[in-house]
């Protein structure tokens, strides 16, 4: 019994949604943009005050939204870095996700602990220019009196729940955001202090880390304030996955996340182990390519978009006579491709055509997606059904294509703020104190039915392309 809300702190806005605790269903929903200044060319800015994200929280809430509400939780976007002193005051301001300062220090990272495989038996994962581990290391080598006063060291979930409990002196966390972090094991549930110090330099506080259905606290009004949790482990939850099931996200890049009953050690470093909000874990495979592949050959076809280049493809035919794109445009990550560039092969006088060009491209893009899929397959992990989500799952060229290629039932959820809903499930885990057995997401569902033995060559035809072109590129993660 009860209401709950959760709250949602993404990148650019805040999004909050009142929830029954019993059935899940919406009640009320708030809504506020983030008071950040644009940084350099217009896009988001490198370094961000995380008060922002309270007067936007602040913002979001008012109008007396929360009236009635007994459980909060928290999410928020990942790997956003908040140092603090030992007062507990930010050092520097925080740090958001993507960071290309930071990549130089990755592979700084990694070469100091001995290689890729080292960092992957270490923790699940090998720093990129977005981990907290990896801004570290940044921070100590290009603001070393900074990093000289950090003492604790908070993700963005971590900071906003201590924020709401009124700064006490527990400091808390949960398994899905500290495993994103680069210092912290999914496969053994602890912390890596040492790693703290190989990249900061000297040992500081770290957050408890909570288990699933936990609570952070109760504010004085008697407000139970949940674990929380980073972004990707809310939607999960929100979505209502379970083991069997994968998440294939469509963005510029594009990411397949599945649910396993174990944390996956990868030595190719292909796999990022991260745990969920349930006592599970999400082991990740990501590409470079996938929706900036759609829009790249939009613009080479002089089209508007990538709606209409995916009107364009419904007019050709699997296989796209013959054409196979390898959408590696900016290099690739599954495989491990970092220099490489995008294939166009099997021109023939039938196949250039423009039509055929955009069914390859959706093609490439999907058949890329199922080679990160096989990657986890290949690891014991169990697939029978697939949530795609991102804008271009709307696409009829993507809904034609995707179920035959991935071979299994693929289910496209209805737009909704997963992540906040995700966060308002987990507060009413905390409040009730058990597992809130609320239903799905409302979705479409589609099946390969005949068209799968048509779906497998067009992978086998795509496969002898990049086997052809790139020999051997997934040899290390398909052992």
């Amino acid at each position: 019994m009860g209401i709950v809300a959760g709250l949602d702190s993404s990148p650019d806005f805040t999004r909050i949604v009142v929830c029954d605790a019993d059935s899940g269903a919406v009640l009320k929903q708030g809504y506020a943009p983030h008071p950040l200044e644009s940084g350099e060319g217009g896009g988001r800015p490198a370094d961000v005050d995380p008060q922002a994200w309270l007067l936007s929280l602040g913002e979001a809430a008012g109008g007396g939204l929360l009236e009635g509400v007994q459980a909060i939780g928290v999410s928020s976007q990942q790997n956003a870095l908040v140092p603090l002193d030992s007062q507990g005051n930010t050092v520097r301001p925080a740090m958001p996700g993507g960071d290309k300062r930071t990549q130089a220090a990755a592979a700084d990272l990694i070469d100091r602990l001995g290689g890729r495989e080292e960092w992957a038996q270490a923790v699940g994962c090998v720093p990129q220019a977005m981990h907290p581990v990896t801004k570290l290391r940044w921070l100590a080598r290009n603001e070393p009196e900074a990093a000289q006063r950090v003492a604790l060291v908070l993700q963005a979930h971590d900071w906003l729940v201590w924020q709401l409990l009124g700064r006490p002196s527990r400091r808390t966390t949960d398994r899905g955001g500290a495993s994103g972090t680069g210092y912290w094991s999914a496969a053994s549930g602890s912390y890596r202090p040492d790693l703290i110090e190989l990249a900061l330099g000297h040992q500081t506080m770290l957050p408890e880390v909570l288990g699933p259905g936990d609570a952070a606290g109760t504010t004085p009004e008697g407000l139970i304030i949940s674990a929380g949790t980073g972004e990707t482990m809310a939607a999960a939850f929100g979505l209502g996955v379970r083991q069997g099931d994968a998440v294939v996200s469509l963005g510029a890049s594009g990411s397949v996340m599945a649910v396993h009953h174990e944390a996956l050690v990868d030595p190719s470093g292909m796999i990022t182990s991260l745990a969920d909000a349930t006592g599970m874990h999400l082991p990740v495979v990501h590409t470079l390519n996938a929706v900036r592949a759609l829009r790249g050959t939009a613009d080479m076809l002089g089209l508007s978009g990538i709606e209409e280049l995916s009107d364009l493809a419904m007019k050709s035919t699997p296989g796209s006579h013959g054409l196979v794109m390898l959408p590696y445009l900016e290099g690739e990550k599954t495989p491990n491709l970092p220099h490489t560039a995008g294939t166009l092969s099997g021109l023939r006088r039938e196949s250039m055509k423009p039509e055929h060009l955009a069914r390859a491209a959706f093609e490439g893009m999907l058949c890329g997606l199922g080679d990160a899929m096989d990657v986890l397959r290949a690891r014991g992990v169990e697939v029978r059904r697939i949530f795609l989500l991102g804008a271009a799952a709307e696409l009829p060229a993507v809904q034609a294509a995707a179920p035959m290629l991935f071979g299994t039932q693929v289910v496209v959820p209805q737009p909704a703020d997963y992540a906040a809903l995700g966060a308002a499930r987990q507060a009413a885990w905390a409040l009730n104190g058990q597992l809130p057995q609320w239903q799905g997401a409302a979705a479409q569902v589609l099946e390969p039915g005949e068209e799968l033995p048509v779906g497998q060559a067009v992978r086998q035809q795509f496969t002898a392309v990049r086997e052809q072109t790139h020999p051997g590129a997934f040899d290390s993660a398909m052992a």
